[in-house]
């Protein structure tokens, strides 16, 4: 009996001293140069590694985009998963080897760049700025 107790009171003493921190960052309130939106968010959450984008284009924008792709929705969501890298945040490489695109964030930047790889050169191009950045941390 004794035996069990030890182990449940290092057990509890254990889980009381770990704590788990989850960073959060959201961006909103963003802008494009060609698109208009009624609202334009993304949000990082570095512990589960993932990027969630939430919008709704304004009926001009969404018009533009409806006229060549049906399947376009005035509000959507989409996530992405992520990762950090010398001090940047990137989105997993989207298309194929020889071509592919990667959203990319700095941790207190508002602007958010795209980076595009095609044969090993690298371009990258500011897509969005963004008016408000907020950061959680979160305890447990």
């Amino acid at each position: 009996m004794k035996k069990n107790s030890f182990y449940l009171f290092f057990t509890l003493i254990f889980f009381m001293c770990f704590k788990i921190n989850a960073e959060i960052i959201v961006l909103s309130k963003c802008d494009q140069k060609e698109d208009e939106f009624l609202k334009n968010e993304y949000i990082l959450n570095l512990n589960e590694l993932t990027m969630t984008r939430n919008y709704v284009y304004n009926e001009k924008t969404y018009q533009k985009h409806r006229i060549t792709d049906l399947s376009i929705k005035k509000k959507n969501s989409y996530i992405r998963n992520i990762y950090e890298d010398d001090g940047k945040i990137l989105t997993l490489k989207h298309g194929y080897p020889q071509f592919y695109t990667q959203i990319v964030f700095e941790k207190d930047k508002q602007e958010i760049f795209i980076k595009a790889v095609l044969n090993d050169i690298e371009s990258f191009s500011k897509i969005s700025t963004c008016k408000k950045l907020e950061k959680f941390d979160l305890q447990s």
